[in-house]
C-alpha cells in the first residue's frame, strides 16, 4: 500500500513539473516574441533657428503664415527635421535697435542664427561703418552666449539713388562681415524679388506672398547645408 502511495505521489510530481515547465516556456516565448516587444525610441532633441531681422523677416503686410520664416518651417516639417523656427523680425528695426533687443531673444537657446539687419540703416542713409559695428556687436553676443551656434548673414543692397559709393560700401559690408566671422552668406535676400513690381506690395519695398516664397528659396539654398 505504501509503495502504491509513493508511486502515486511520484507520478503527480512529474505531472505538476511538466505543467510548470510548459507554463514557463510559454511565458518565456511570450517575453522573447518580437511581436510583443515595443522598440524603445530615443526622442530627438529639438533645435531652434532664430531669424533676427526687420519687417522683411516679420512679414510686413502678410499673414504670419506667408512670411519666409514660416515657409522655412513648413519645409523643415515636411522633411521631418527637428528644428523650430523663431521669427524675431520687427518692422522698422535698425542695426542699433537690434543690438538693444538681441539679449532678450537670446534667453531661449539658439542653434542656428540668421541675421537680417541693415536694410533700414541703408534706406535712412546711416553710416555704413556704424552699421558694421552694430552688426558685429550682435554677432559677438550670439557667439558669446551660444559658441556652437551656426551663423548665417543675409546680404542686402540699397537703391543707386543713395550714391554709388554708399551703395557699394553697403553691399560689401555683408560679405566682409560673413568672411570675418565665418558665417554662411545669403548674397542678397531679395534676389529675383527686389525691383520686380508684381512681387512687391504697393510700397515697392516689401514682398508679396509670392515674393516671400522666393525669399524662402533664397534662404533655403544656404540654410539647408547647416541643418
Amino acid at each position: 500500500m505504501l509503495r502504491k502511495r509513493l508511486m502515486g505521489l511520484f507520478v503527480l510530481s512529474l505531472v505538476l513539473l511538466s505543467c510548470g515547465n510548459r507554463e514557463n516556456k510559454s511565458n518565456t516565448d511570450k517575453t522573447l516574441d518580437s511581436t510583443d516587444q515595443k522598440t524603445a525610441t530615443v526622442p530627438t532633441e529639438q533645435k531652434n533657428i532664430l531669424f533676427f531681422g526687420t519687417s522683411l523677416t516679420a512679414g510686413y503686410g502678410l499673414d504670419p503664415t506667408e512670411a519666409y520664416p514660416a515657409l522655412i518651417q513648413n519645409r523643415i516639417d515636411s522633411l521631418q527635421m527637428p528644428y523650430k523656427v523663431i521669427n524675431g523680425g520687427l518692422s522698422g528695426e535698425t542695426s542699433a535697435g537690434g543690438k538693444g533687443r538681441i539679449d532678450w531673444l537670446l534667453k531661449q537657446r539658439v542653434d542656428i542664427f540668421v541675421l537680417e539687419l541693415g536694410a533700414n540703416d541703408g534706406l535712412r542713409g546711416l553710416s555704413v561703418s556704424q552699421t558694421v559695428k552694430n552688426l558685429q556687436a550682435i554677432i559677438d553676443r550670439v557667439k558669446a552666449k551660444y559658441p556652437d551656434a551656426k551663423m548665417v548673414l543675409a546680404g542686402m543692397q540699397v537703391p543707386p539713388n543713395m550714391g554709388a559709393k554708399y551703395a557699394a560700401d553697403f553691399k560689401n559690408m555683408f560679405p566682409d562681415l560673413a568672411k570675418k566671422n565665418r558665417m554662411a552668406l545669403i548674397p542678397f535676400l531679395l534676389d529675383k524679388v527686389g525691383g520686380v513690381p508684381r512681387l512687391n506690395q504697393a510700397d515697392g519695398i516689401h514682398p508679396t506672398a509670392e515674393g516671400d516664397k522666393i525669399l524662402a528659396e533664397n534662404v533655403w539654398v544656404v540654410l539647408k547645408d547647416l541643418l
